[in-house]
Order: C-alpha cells, then sequence, then structure tokens
C-alpha cells in the first residue's frame, strides 16, 4: 500500500464536487417550499419579499437589468439565483463536512445555520445587498432560520446517500 492510495484523484475530486452541488440545489427544493408556505403566516406587515427575491431584485437594479425584466423574468431570475446558492453552498459543504464526525443530519443542520448566520448578518449587509437580519423582525428571522434548517438538513442527507 503506497502513500497516496487514500488521496481522492482529481476526477473522484471533481465528481464529489459535483455531488456536492447536486445535494445543494435538492436542499434548496424543500426550502424554497418551506419559505414560500410559511410566508403565508407572517403578519401582513411582514409579508413583504422574501430575501432571494429581494437580493435578486438589488442585483438585477445594480447591474442596470431591473428595468428590462418583466415579473416572470424576475421570478425566474430569482428561483435560478437561489437555486445556484444553494447549489454552491452544497459544494462548501463538501469541504466542510469532510472534517466533522457527527451524524449528517445534524452536520447538515449546522452548517445551514452557519450559512444563514454568514449570509444574513455578514456577506449580504457587508456588500450593502441587504440589511442585517438583526434589523428584520424576529418572525422574519425564525422563518428564514427554519428554512435554512430545511435546507441544511437535506442537503446532509443527500450528501451522505451519495457519500461525498
Amino acid at each position: 500500500m503506497t502513500p497516496y492510495q487514500n488521496i481522492p484523484t482529481l476526477q473522484q475530486r471533481n465528481f464529489s464536487l459535483v455531488l456536492g452541488a447536486i445535494a445543494g440545489f435538492l436542499g434548496t427544493i424543500p426550502m424554497t417550499i418551506f419559505m414560500l408556505a410559511m410566508h403565508r403566516f407572517l403578519p401582513k406587515w411582514q409579508r413583504y419579499a422574501l430575501p432571494p427575491q429581494k437580493i435578486t431584485e438589488e442585483l438585477a437594479d445594480r447591474a442596470d437589468l431591473e428595468k428590462h425584466m418583466n415579473k416572470p423574468q424576475m421570478f425566474g431570475a430569482t428561483l435560478v439565483s437561489h437555486f445556484g446558492y444553494g447549489s454552491a453552498m452544497g459544494v462548501l459543504y463538501y469541504f466542510v463536512s469532510r472534517s466533522l464526525s457527527l451524524p449528517p443530519l445534524l452536520k447538515g443542520v449546522l452548517f445551514g445555520l452557519v450559512v444563514w448566520s454568514a449570509s444574513y448578518l455578514g456577506l449580504l449587509p457587508a456588500l450593502s445587498i441587504s440589511t442585517s437580519a438583526d434589523e428584520e423582525p424576529a418572525r422574519r428571522n425564525v422563518l428564514m432560520i427554519a428554512a435554512h434548517i430545511v435546507w441544511g438538513s437535506t442537503t446532509g442527507m443527500v450528501a451522505d446517500i451519495l457519500r461525498i
């Protein structure tokens, strides 16, 4: 046995990254359904656009594209960006999950919470794309945290099934 037998080849690593993206994409499906369903239970004054839509509209405005997009196009762009981000985070999950010796469900939930925290308390406010989560109403934060738990648990379980 050589010392290099346990090191994955580039092809194996690339395939694992694709599987991570698939896990993140599939995790975004129940997350999106959950967000849309629970949005209806918010008080009326909190039923404004959910973060994926707000973020996409802000980025489209910055790129001077928003004025050229109708509602269905903006909805499509929102879905593409939301699922793209979920897939990208699935790839990141591939790297992080390998170093954690926890059950897949717990790894996924913890990672989902890290993604929520890093995105809504760090990255998005730092880039002036959206306000910080601590400026949002508590119920909207609970909805988004729960949605990320749904995403993380699904992503973690799918990743385990795909054995990445």
